[in-house]
């Protein structure tokens, strides 16, 4: 079957996860994912892509971000792409592949799950047991989001600003958001949404997006797909 094309949208938050090869290690050190850091700052700027939640596992990364030019995102993982496995394969001499192909992504209703999309993002270290609190977990978004810590990468979304009238406040208000799990049926559609292209959203977000990319944002019924780790 053949691929369905990608959708992006000027003005519209997509989630995206990029993993490694047969899910080998992509960052061995903190200076790789400094590394890492460092060129998706880059390429964000460069490309015109607000970056608003992150986190860098050992094997795969997840973004939450908003493109202003239909072509942004894509430009700029593949721009990050080809900094990065350079300086990886030179690193640790070593030649070939290190991503999982193509990175999956799905279109975000702002409105109704983009504060759930960046909870489940800054909480994979806590799902994958390597940390107890998301702050504890050095290389995400939650540092900015949930502690106020001024970070150059991260661009906060007019949502998230709305959650107070300063800095502290809204840093508290979004804090408040991790007292409650999220619900296992809405990681279920944040998880099936992104590894299949979808739109994560509403059934009116999803004929708009329909309408706007002339493409179909809901996945057909098939047969079972290989299941990935629920820490993802």
């Amino acid at each position: 079957m053949a691929r369905l094309p990608r959708i992006s949208l000027p003005g519209i938050p997509q989630h995206i996860i990029q993993r490694g090869n047969n899910r080998q290690a992509c960052f061995a050190s903190d200076e790789d994912f400094g590394a890492y850091a460092h060129w998706l700052e880059e390429c964000a700027r460069k490309f015109r892509v607000a970056i608003h939640a992150w986190v860098f596992m050992t094997n795969h990364t997840h973004l939450l971000v908003t493109p202003e030019t239909e072509d942004g995102i894509s430009r700029l993982m593949q721009t990050l792409g080809r900094h990065y496995v350079r300086y990886f394969n030179f690193s640790y001499k070593r030649t070939g592949t290190l991503w999982e192909g193509r990175f999956k992504s799905c279109v975000v209703d702002a409105d109704n799950y983009l504060l759930i999309c960046q909870r489940y993002i800054e909480l994979n270290p806590v799902r994958a047991g390597m940390v107890e609190a998301p702050g504890d977990y050095t290389w995400s978004s939650f540092r900015a989001n949930g502690l106020g810590q001024p970070i150059k990468l991260w661009t906060p979304h007019p949502l998230y600003q709305q959650l107070g009238k300063s800095g502290v406040r809204r840093a508290a208000a979004y804090r408040e958001l991790f007292h409650g799990q999220i619900d296992a049926r809405i990681l279920n559609q944040v998880r099936q949404a992104t590894n299949q292209g979808m739109a994560l959203g509403n059934d009116l977000f999803k004929q708009e997006v329909e309408r706007l990319s002339g493409r179909r944002v809901v996945a057909l019924k098939r047969g079972p797909q290989r299941k990935r780790d629920n820490n993802e």
